[in-house]
């Protein structure tokens, strides 16, 4: 279903930015896709999961450590939203509906695999290897201190607990505001606030190297 050449990882963007009316005219484009879906038109479900693929994946990464599941979970987000389109409802903006079925699909990998005693250690080096180039001879030092510093943030952030982690990628990465993180992890607005100092604490601890003068 998804495209060979899309990346996993969206690209790192800065803090959230207000609402704007393209933001709400995105939204309205993803309910009328889902209106369509919801009658079975399949071209409509692909401009829509086109539309939202790399966000999931990304997300999908992150929260896991291992690139290697997240398209197999992004599929399995997007199934449900075809199965589920005749019962939605715009109750809220689609991109919470998005990713409370990523939440959820997410969490139950995550719990999964704590059941099974499974161990990610490898696959997050397989990941860091991604990220630090092979060859860093070749490159300059501005860019292997920059390699060096995303692998580091990616595992600090990967080492929160999963609601802290979640709430920090979809604020760090898809630009989400607190409202509706809050809705995604079904918490109330100070709630999200608590979890996202507690997480900036902890992360700015663990990157305290990297942030001293």
């Amino acid at each position: 279903m998804f495209s060979a050449g899309i990346a996993a990882t969206p690209l790192y963007l800065p803090m959230e930015a207000e609402p704007t009316p393209a933001h709400t005219d995105e939204n309205a484009r993803d309910i009328a896709l889902m209106s369509r879906i919801g009658q079975g038109d399949h071209a409509a479900f692909r401009e829509l999961v086109l539309r939202h693929q790399n966000a999931v994946i990304g997300t999908v990464a992150k929260m896991l450590g291992n690139g290697s599941e997240a398209e197999d979970i992004a599929q399995q987000v997007f199934l449900r939203v075809w199965r589920h389109a005749k019962r939605y409802r715009p109750e809220a903006k689609f991109t919470t509906y998005l990713f409370t079925i990523t939440r959820n699909l997410v969490f139950n990998e995550s719990r999964r695999k704590k059941r099974r005693n499974e161990v990610s250690s490898d696959a997050r080096e397989e990941n860091s290897h991604a990220l630090v180039p092979d060859d860093i001879s070749r490159q300059p030092d501005s860019e292997i201190l920059q390699a060096e510093l995303q692998a580091a943030v990616d595992a600090a952030i990967a080492a929160l607990p999963e609601q802290q982690r979640m709430a920090v990628i979809l604020r760090r990465y898809e630009q989400m505001p607190y409202e509706e993180i809050g809705e995604v992890l079904n918490l109330t607005l100070p709630a999200v606030k608590s979890l996202l100092f507690r997480a900036r604490t902890t992360l700015r601890d663990s990157l305290n190297k990297y942030l001293e003068p």
